[in-house]
C-alpha cells in the first residue's frame, strides 16, 4: 500500500492531466514494490523500492517535485522501518542526495545511529556511495510558483496547501511488515524545521506485533499525537482492528487541529487508509493481482 500525500484535491480543481500523471506514478510504484514482494522478497526492500519509485516522479513531494523552503532550496527528509525487529533510519534536511529513502536505510544498516540531519546525513550518504546532485536538480516550476504564491501572501499557509508526502506500508510472505517514508516537508518551512515523516513513532513506524504506519499530513499534529505509535499501541493494548485504530488517531490529531492521513497494513495481510482532507493518493496492491488506485473520497471519485 502507497501513498503520495494528501490535500485539497478536488474533481473540479485537480486538472485531468495532474490526475493522470499521478495515478500512472502510483501504479508504476506499485509495479516496482508488488513485484518484489510477489518474488518472494521482504517488505523492507519492497517499501524501499515503491518510494524510490515515488521521489523520482515530480508529481509528488518528495525528491525531485519537492517543494521549496522559505529560503528558495529543497530539504529533504525520510525514514524506513523494519517490523521484523524494530530496526529504523532516518535523515532530516538532504539538500543533495538524490534518493533520500536510501539515506534513510543506509542509516539503518551501516550507521549506530538512527536519525541523521542536514549536511552531515548528506556527508554520510555521499560516502556510502549514494548519488549526489545539486539542490537545483529537485526543483521545478510548479513548486517555485507555488513557494512565490505562499510568500506573496506573508508566507501563511492557505486552505489549498497539498501535504504531498509519500509513503509505503508492506506485507511480506513470511508475515513481517515494513514502512517508508519521504517527503520535502512544507513549501515556505524556516528555520530548519523537520515534520513527522522522519521521526519514528509519528509519521513512519513498523512493528510485528501490530502493523505498519505511514503518514501524510500537518506533521507538527501527528508529532504531538505520536501517530504511528499510537496506532500500533491501539492494536497491541485496546485490541481495536486496524481500521478502527487509523480512525482514532486521525480523530486525534484533528483534536490536535491537524488534518492528513495514514495507510497501514499488519501482519495478517489486513490493510487499512484513512485520511481528513479531500484527497489523497493512494493505492493498494495484493496478491492476486488485484489493485485499487485513488486520489478522492470514495464519494467523489470519478
Amino acid at each position: 500500500m502507497i501513498h503520495g500525500g494528501c490535500g485539497a484535491m478536488r474533481p473540479a480543481t485537480l486538472s485531468p492531466e495532474t490526475e493522470e500523471r499521478s495515478r500512472a506514478g502510483l501504479h508504476a510504484a506499485l509495479d516496482a514494490g508488488g513485484k518484489i514482494l510477489a518474488d518472494g522478497g521482504s517488505a523492507l526492500d519492497a517499501v524501499e523500492a515503491a518510494a524510490r519509485v515515488l521521489e523520482d516522479d515530480a508529481c509528488f513531494n518528495a525528491g525531485r517535485g519537492s517543494v521549496l523552503t522559505a529560503e528558495g532550496h529543497v530539504e529533504l527528509d525520510a525514514a524506513i522501518m523494519d517490523g521484523r525487529d524494530r530496526s529504523a533510519g532516518a535523515v532530516a534536511g538532504l539538500r543533495t542526495t538524490r534518493s533520500p529513502i536510501r539515506a534513510a536505510r543506509a542509516a539503518m544498516e551501516h550507521s549506530p545511529h538512527v536519525l541523521l540531519t542536514y549536511h552531515q546525513a548528506d556527508t554520510f550518504a555521499q560516502g556510502q556511495g549514494l548519488e549526489q546532485v545539486a539542490n537545483a536538480y529537485f526543483i521545478t516550476p510548479e513548486r517555485k510558483a507555488q513557494l512565490d504564491s505562499i510568500m506573496a501572501a506573508g508566507g501563511k499557509f492557505d486552505a489549498d496547501v497539498k501535504y504531498g508526502t509519500i509513503g509505503a506500508v508492506a506485507v511480506d510472505t513470511q508475515g513481517h511488515v515494513a514502512a517508508a517514508t519521504s517527503t520535502g516537508g512544507l513549501t515556505a518551512k524556516r528555520w530548519g524545521r523537520i515534520g513527522d515523516s522522519p521521526l519514528i513513532g509519528a509519521g513512519t513506524y513498523a512493528d510485528d506485533r501490530a502493523c505498519a504506519v505511514s503518514a501524510t499530513g500537518f506533521g507538527e499534529a501527528f508529532i504531538r499525537a505520536v501517530a504511528g505509535h499510537q496506532l500500533a499501541m491501539r492494536m497491541m493494548l485496546a485490541g481495536e482492528s486496524l481500521q478502527a485504530a487509523l480512525d482514532a488517531v486521525l480523530a486525534d490529531v484533528g483534536t490536535l487541529g491537524g488534518t492528513g492521513g495514514l495507510i497501514a497494513v499488519a501482519p495478517s495481510g489486513e490493510a487499512a487508509w484513512g485520511f481528513t482532507t479531500p484527497g489523497m493518493y493512494r493505492a493498494l496492491a495484493r496478491a492476486g493481482g488485484e489493485r485499487q488506485v485513488a486520489v478522492y473520497d470514495e464519494t467523489s471519485e470519478r
